[in-house]
């Protein structure tokens, strides 16, 4: 298991971040990464975090609490740092700062088919919730 040092995102992590994202696979057309990593500072700049292995970038987490749950979105790792607890160090992070603001449950939302996420999340602790995911655009990313 490496030490990885969790930190709040700087405006230099920019592009090394959404290298990251784009190398991990978390890029989707409709999400433009720059306007969510300016959403999030804009918001709540503290629940970006970033993870460095030797100042190298080799992780992200964005953590919301909207009062009634916690959520993780953009948790990211390396590919080439799989497997390292380096994820299990993010959202260990995560919780930290989620209890830090009396969050009371944490939420998580995995795409269906990625299965290797599903079976990190639930090798943590993690337990499938029996409910459905609804989304609607309100403002478009293009």
């Amino acid at each position: 298991m490496v030490t990885v040092k969790v930190r709040a995102f700087r405006e230099e992590d920019r592009r090394s971040v959404i290298a990251l994202w784009e190398t991990a696979g978390l890029t989707r057309p409709w999400n433009n990464p720059d306007l969510d990593i300016d959403r999030k500072i804009a918001h709540d700049p503290e629940g970006f975090l970033v993870g460095e292995i030797d100042g190298l970038m080799v992780a992200t987490a964005m953590v919301g609490y909207d009062g009634h749950r916690g959520w993780v979105n953009y948790l990211a790792v390396d590919p080439l740092q799989e497997r390292a607890g380096i994820g299990r160090a993010m959202m260990v992070a995560a919780e930290h700062h989620l209890l830090g603001l009396g969050c009371p449950k944490l939420n998580v939302q995995v795409r269906g088919q990625n299965t290797d996420a599903i079976a990190f999340y639930e090798r943590i602790g993690f337990a499938r919730d029996d409910v459905v995911s609804l989304g609607k655009r309100l403002i478009p990313d293009d």
